[in-house]
Parts: C-alpha cells; sequence; structure tokens
C-alpha cells in the first residue's frame, strides 16, 4: 500500500509591522548566535540567499484567521480556508523571506485512510 508523500500549502498572511519586526529580529539573532533560537524554531539560508524560518508543530497554535507561533507571534492569515487536513500528521510551518515579500506555507502529511474493513 503506498501512502501520501508531505504535502506544501501556501497560504497568504497580512504582514504587521510586529511581525517583520519579529521576523527581522529573529533573522539577527540567527546569524549572531545560531544556539539563541528557541527550540522548535529552525533557521537557514536558501541557495539564493534568503532567510528561512520553519516552525515545528510542537511551537505554533493554529487559531481561526491567525497562527501563533512560540517565539515570534501571531502570524495573521488572509481567508478562512482550514491550513492542513483533519487528522494530519508532522506539521511544519515554513516562512520565507522571497523578493515578493514573505510566504507563508504549511507542510503536512495527510492522514492515512485504510479502506478495508469499511464494510
Amino acid at each position: 500500500m503506498s501512502h501520501q508523500k508531505s504535502r506544501e500549502v501556501v497560504l497568504p498572511i497580512r504582514m504587521t509591522p510586529e511581525l517583520q519586526a519579529a521576523l527581522d529580529g529573529m533573522c539577527e539573532t540567527w546569524r549572531r548566535d545560531p544556539a539563541a533560537v528557541p527550540r522548535g524554531l529552525n533557521c537557514s539560508q536558501s541557495k539564493e540567499g534568503a532567510f528561512v524560518l520553519t516552525a515545528a508543530e510542537s511551537v505554533f497554535v493554529t487559531l481561526p484567521g491567525a497562527c501563533v507561533v512560540k517565539g515570534l507571534g501571531a502570524i495573521e492569515l488572509v481567508g478562512t480556508e482550514p491550513l492542513f487536513e483533519p487528522g494530519a500528521g508532522s506539521k511544519t510551518l515554513v516562512l520565507r523571506d522571497t523578493e515578493e515579500g514573505w510566504r507563508f506555507s504549511v507542510k503536512f502529511v495527510p492522514p492515512i485512510v485504510r479502506e478495508r474493513n469499511t464494510k
């Protein structure tokens, strides 16, 4: 039986001055002392030299219209669609600094649906 691989869904966010300051601060902290980045957050640099912040499932909570990341603050989501499917696992948030602005995406593994014994 083959299982689906992880999916990545890009979602629009509303960039606030507070969120921009928190992201800039996290980037500076990471550049100065990578060990100072809070546990559950991972910072890196893309091939193009852009800052990438990854948050593990243990450091964020999703609310209607927002996502709150420990050590970073609230990310206001534009739209009302769900971030991921109910029952999804291995959820990760990814924030990328692109030329067009910050790109927010959610990576997750869809729930496994077994069709045996469904009679």
